[in-house]
């Protein structure tokens, strides 16, 4: 008796399933895929920046590790001395990277198949700094003093904007704006109408760091004063929107 009820129960729950799959599948072919129209909208607005943050980096070499180091950090401890003096606060300086390295010498071509193996000739030490300039009119004179006091490596600057949110939001909403009117021209064109909002995904981009090469770093120490031109910064928000078509 058992055994004929598990049977039943089991026919039952195969019909259940098989209605259930049935009416899914024939909701799905009446509503179908929703008509679509995609747009992609843009929106920038421009700011001038009010703080730039530097990359400064401090390179010695010497025949051994510690004489490197002990020059590196004299640069360094000179430099972080001279940022102070310019007011730069405890909070916007920052070790950014430190590192010792080996250099070694290299065998010559005409010794290249003898036994002679590489040997280490000297150390290099590396000694990296990121500086938060918020007064950006002392940024050239910055510039001009860490070189002097020891910057020697390439390093890279951004202008940027200690808060860009307001500006961004901006950016958001007109983006959207014309992602909307996009769109109604797209339907008007088509003969139909735009209908309820379906997808919204957004895409932000800031400015980006402007790097400084070595031979940049070399004019400076003879400039009086670095030539900075603050210009404005760009901030541009793309958003990819899609409606439903009405008919």
């Amino acid at each position: 008796m058992s055994k004929l009820l598990n049977i039943k129960q089991l026919v039952l729950l195969v019909i259940t399933l098989y209605l259930l799959i049935t009416s899914a599948v024939a909701w799905s072919d009446e509503q179908g895929p929703y008509p679509r129209i995609l747009v992609t909208g843009q929106g920038s607005v421009d700011l001038v920046p009010d703080m730039a943050v530097l990359a400064l980096t401090v390179r010695r070499e010497a025949e051994t590790a510690h004489d490197a180091l002990e020059a590196s950090s004299s640069a360094m401890h000179d430099v972080l001395t001279a940022m102070k003096a310019e007011g730069i606060e405890p909070r916007d300086l920052q070790t950014s990277g430190f590192s010792i390295q080996p250099k070694y010498s290299r065998p010559s071509p005409k010794s290249s198949t003898s036994s002679e193996t590489p040997r280490i000739i000297a150390y290099t030490v590396r000694n990296g700094l990121t500086v938060r300039v918020r007064d950006i009119s002392a940024l050239g004179r910055i510039l001009d003093k860490s070189v002097r006091l020891g910057v020697n490596e390439g390093g890279s600057f951004v202008l940027s904007n200690e808060d860009p949110s307001a500006a961004i939001t901006q950016a958001r909403i007109k983006a959207m704006k014309d992602a909307i009117s996009k769109a109604k021209t797209l339907a008007k064109a088509a003969g139909v109408k735009t209908g309820k909002l379906l997808e919204v995904s957004e895409q932000s981009f800031s400015p980006r760091p402007m790097p400084m090469a070595r031979a940049e770093m070399t004019m400076l120490r003879s400039a009086k004063a670095v030539p900075v031109a603050i210009g404005e910064n760009t901030y541009k928000v793309t958003v990819n929107v899609s409606f439903a078509i009405e008919q």
